[in-house]
Order: structure tokens, then sequence, then C-alpha cells
């Protein structure tokens, strides 16, 4: 994935823990929550960036990822927080 957005800040955290027991739980997929910086986001409205995102990982989302949380920033936006 970084690769393919050109992360230049990447941070992923599995909180599958946080669901087990969650009917989505049961398939195997996994909770996590995504923090991407990437100038491919210039110009991206909030929601492009997040299908941008959703786009590159396409087949791990339909088994490998049951639910995503993502936050997206461009390298100035990650600069300024």
């Amino acid at each position: 994935m970084a690769r393919d957005l050109a992360a230049a800040h990447l941070e992923v955290v599995d909180e599958s823990h946080l669901h087990a027991g969650h009917e989505g739980a049961k398939s195997g997929g996994g909770h996590f929550r995504a923090t991407i910086v990437s100038a491919r986001f210039d110009g991206l409205s909030r929601l492009e960036a997040q299908r941008l995102v959703y786009s590159v990982l396409a087949d791990e989302m339909s088994d490998e990822i049951h639910a995503l949380s993502i936050q997206t920033f461009t390298p100035e936006q990650w600069d300024s927080r």
C-alpha cells in the first residue's frame, strides 16, 4: 500500500481485538485504523482520497480486511497539524 500511494508516512493499527465476537470478525477479516500521508492526495477531497486508498486495497477488502478507518493527509496538512 505504501508504495502504491507513495506514502511519506503510514501507520496501520490492528484493532481486531476490540471487535472480538463481532459478526464480521467471524469471517477472519480484521479491523484496522490507518493514517496515510501522501502527495497523491493533493487536490483530492477527503472522500476522493479515501476512495483512492480503497482502490489500492480492493483485493484485501474482499477477505483480509473487514473494516478500515482511514485518515488521509497531504504532506502539507500533516506538517501543519
